[in-house]
């Protein structure tokens, strides 16, 4: 399988050599005839889960520019192994975060040229996956954000049951952050809440106030039952947990009325 590098983020990640460390480039890496792919792949990876990646990147056709954010450092030995890691682009920083890299290297600008970028967690089975035809279901349905669906007889059980695969079912709406796909549009909009820098936040300790602690709506409504700051904390407790209740309720709803249409 021939893998294209992408030309528009080999360019970002040159730039980026000072600001990380060990960054790694094929040296064939830039052809300037090498084409841009119509989608992107983007992994987060350690040396360990290599076979893993290794089945997921054939995948993906020729039509995808693949990068490997890999967070253990062992960014050269990939080469030595898979012949198609040559071709793909990579970036190395120790123990950081997919999103870490996804903020940094992934700007909206660089991924302009692509319809569709896959944010991937380096576990996945895909055995039962291509991407085309995945990328078919979601255009049919006009998707700017998806994912895969679950498959429950295999793995740890789903934190949430929603996303569980329907059998007989094209798709049904609920996204998780281990297989993300996003629209070129969506991606936009999702970039800017990943991450928001701490620097622009902070105490101003030049200029203060005094918090006087009055309680909010004191002396509003029944007059007959009045509640102190505990009665308050237990009631925000009450109330917490009735949301909780609320949500799951609700999250069986959708399963059991969408299992219902399909019968």
């Amino acid at each position: 399988m021939k893998m294209k590098a992408s030309p528009v983020l080999a360019a970002l990640f040159a730039a980026a050599i000072g600001f990380l460390v060990g960054i790694s480039f094929p040296v064939d890496i830039t052809p300037k005839d090498s084409p841009t792919g119509k989608y992107l792949l983007a992994l987060a990876e350690g040396y360990g889960e290599r076979e893993n990646v290794n089945a997921t990147v054939h995948k993906f056709s020729d039509s995808f520019d693949v990068v490997l954010f890999h967070y253990d450092g062992r960014a050269t030995e990939w080469d030595e192994e898979f012949e198609w890691s040559k071709k793909v682009t990579h970036v190395s920083a120790r123990k950081q975060t997919k999103w870490w890299f996804a903020k940094r290297f992934l700007h909206p600008s660089v991924v302009a040229p692509y319809d569709y970028v896959f944010v991937w967690d380096e576990d996945l089975g895909v055995d039962n996956f291509t991407a085309e035809p995945y990328l078919d279901v979601v255009r049919r349905h006009g998707q700017e954000i998806s994912q895969p669906g679950l498959d429950a007889t295999k793995g740890p059980a789903p934190m949430y049951d929603i996303t569980v695969r329907r059998n007989g079912s094209e798709m049904h709406k609920f996204v998780e952050v281990m297989a993300p796909v996003f629209s070129r549009d969506a991606w936009r909009c999702v970039w800017h809440m990943i991450q928001d820098p701490e620097e622009q936040i902070g105490v101003v300790d030049m200029q203060y106030v005094v918090h006087r602690a009055v309680p909010t709506l004191q002396g509003e409504g029944d007059k007959e039952k009045p509640g102190g700051r505990f009665e308050v904390r237990a009631r925000q407790f009450e109330e917490l947990e009735a949301f909780n209740s609320r949500f799951a309720n609700a999250d069986k709803e959708v399963a059991n009325r969408s299992s219902s249409t399909l019968n």
